[in-house]
């Protein structure tokens, strides 16, 4: 399941639990999960103040002898996990959600959806009042060190957008 504050304002969405996930019991705590955290701090929000979660509750992988290789659900997965996800959504109620990677995007969104065309505007959602798309962090660490600075840039300035926009909602609401 996710984790966070009941009514936060922002829900982050990723795919499915990674190994480090499944052993600690907690959603994007590995490496991806630390590149995550990175990027909030530079786009100026506290991870404290979202709820992170998961389309697909469950670890899928493949055995490669002690190692435990990550296997992309499939859609039966997304489609069993759904009425978690749901419940998840409607106990938050959060202002901004953001699916991290297509995996996310295609399951909330359609199938449609594209990361490299879509990334960091405002989708079409009733989801929540501002729904985005951008990478999942894991994309970044797999991509080559020569692309992976402008992957991080581009994933924080996704985030920071967000980020605006809820402050935009702040000061409209407070006004």
């Amino acid at each position: 399941m996710g984790e966070g504050r009941k009514a936060s304002r922002l829900m982050l969405v990723g795919e499915a639990p990674g190994d480090q996930e499944d052993i600690e019991g907690a959603p994007f705590v590995g490496p991806a999960g630390r590149l995550l955290d990175e990027a909030l701090q530079r786009a100026a929000i506290d991870r404290r103040d979202a709820y992170v979660t998961n389309v697909v509750k469950h670890f899928r992988y493949r055995a490669r002898g002690k190692r435990r290789i990550h296997q992309t659900p499939e859609r039966i997965h997304v489609a069993a996990c759904r009425p978690w996800f749901d419940a998840e959504l409607k106990v938050v109620a959060p202002e901004a959600l953001v699916c991290l990677g297509a995996t996310a995007g295609q399951a909330l969104l359609g199938s449609h959806v594209r990361v490299g065309r879509d990334r960091g505007r405002e989708m079409d959602s009733d989801l929540a009042p501002l729904v985005s798309l951008t990478a999942h962090p894991s994309s970044i660490l797999r991509a080559d060190a020569a692309e992976r600075d402008a992957a991080m840039e581009q994933f924080v300035a996704d985030l920071s957008r967000v980020g605006a926009w809820m402050d935009r909602r702040r000061s409209a609401a407070a006004d």
